[in-house]
């Protein structure tokens, strides 16, 4: 049993293509299943989240932290009475329209995209499900419902300001009212995503040697949970009293979040999902404590794990593959596949061939654009 501000499977405002109803799956279940099988999904395996791809077995890649991501969802939507399925859903497309190389990938495509309407991988992940996925007869894309839509486009609150053009495209089509909060269900998911990544940035970055457990004792929270462990398991394993500690971090994020959620919910008492949407700021956050200790877990992850040297050196290869590739295939787009240089020449201008180009671009494994970067940049 849902809540009155959950979204409401019968109250969907439907799909752009109008389709039938299915026998057995809700409106959001069908959307998940289809960002489940689609090739932008899958092709997440090989994309970076921290350590590019190729650096080691045991790092989290986007996929890993966006199944993480969407378990961390549905259980906190669960226990608010929300829709897990649209929590869920949102979770599982957040990240699709991300880059090879991660947040490095992104940042070098938005300066090579600036002359032609910007580049975002949260408007890209837009992109994909309303365009680039072509596997169905009747329409591009995958038909997603507006609320999943909504959800993919502000999970992190409004959209305001100049919109990169791939929102725009989106938006001009069938309006996601960017000027009001998502969903609950989407915040669920804009907070999961912060839950899994602060967890699992903290176990990658010491697996790969950036820094300490003793380092980590020094921060709150982290600090906390390891003299917790300490006093619990004394003379622990070293892999086990990692693991151990981190968790408990895990759940402190977790349980904030719920509690806040709850405090507010019964302090404001919306009646429905527009209620929710409405609101003068988000209903899913931290609170206040965790949210400025979480930043000064992010500051020394920023400082020790971001941009510790040796991924500084990692950054600056995969930027110059890919300052190398985007302007080769703009002057010669025979360099690509030929319904790629189909549509590049079909696209008239300049700007719409590198419209295209990004399409491609954005759409590489870490693996295939080193791959590329070796072809053609020798």
């Amino acid at each position: 049993m849902t809540a009155p501000y959950a979204c409401q499977p019968e109250e969907s405002r439907g799909r752009h293509w109008p389709e039938r109803m299915s026998t057995f799956r809700s409106p959001w279940q069908r959307d998940r299943d289809r960002i489940i099988h689609s090739s932008a999904f899958r092709r997440l395996k090989h994309k970076t989240q921290v350590f590019v791809e190729h650096e080691g077995d045991y790092y989290r890649t986007r996929l890993t932290h966006t199944i993480e991501v969407a378990q961390v969802a549905r259980t906190i939507a669960g226990v608010l009475g929300l829709n897990a399925d649209l929590a869920e859903t949102v979770a599982l497309a957040h990240d699709l329209g991300h880059p090879p190389f991660g947040h490095t990938g992104e940042d070098a495509l938005a300066a090579l995209m600036e002359p032609y309407g910007g580049f975002d991988h949260n408007a890209q992940a837009l992109r994909i499900v309303t365009k680039l996925e072509r596997h169905y007869a009747d329409f591009d894309g995958l038909n997603l419902t507006w609320e999943s839509l909504e959800g993919i486009a502000k999970h992190n609150g409004p959209v305001t300001g100049p919109l990169p053009y791939a929102l725009a495209d989106v938006n001009a089509e069938w309006d996601l009212e960017l000027h009001t909060n998502a969903s609950a269900e989407a915040q669920v998911a804009a907070v999961a995503d912060d839950v899994a990544y602060n967890h699992h940035d903290l176990h990658d970055g010491l697996r790969a040697g950036l820094f300490t457990e003793e380092d980590l004792s020094q921060l709150p929270v982290v600090g906390e949970a390891f003299a917790e462990v300490d006093a619990l398991h004394p003379g622990l394993d070293p892999m086990r009293r990692r693991h151990e500690a981190l968790r408990r971090v895990f759940g402190v994020m977790v349980e904030d979040v719920i509690a806040v959620a709850q405090n507010r919910l019964t302090s404001l008492q919306p009646q429905s999902a527009q209620d929710i949407r409405d609101m003068d700021g988000p209903i899913i956050r931290f609170s206040k404590p965790l949210y400025q200790n979480l930043k000064a877990i992010k500051l020394f992850l920023f400082q020790r794990m971001y941009r510790a040297p040796t991924v500084v050196v990692e950054r600056q290869r995969v930027t110059e593959m890919l300052n190398g590739l985007f302007p080769l295939y703009l002057n010669d787009p025979s360099k690509m596949p030929e319904h790629w240089f189909d549509a590049a020449k079909a696209a008239g201008d300049e700007t719409g061939r590198a419209r295209v180009i990004l399409d491609y671009v954005a759409g590489m494994t870490d693996r295939f654009a080193i791959a590329e970067a070796e072809r053609l940049l020798k």
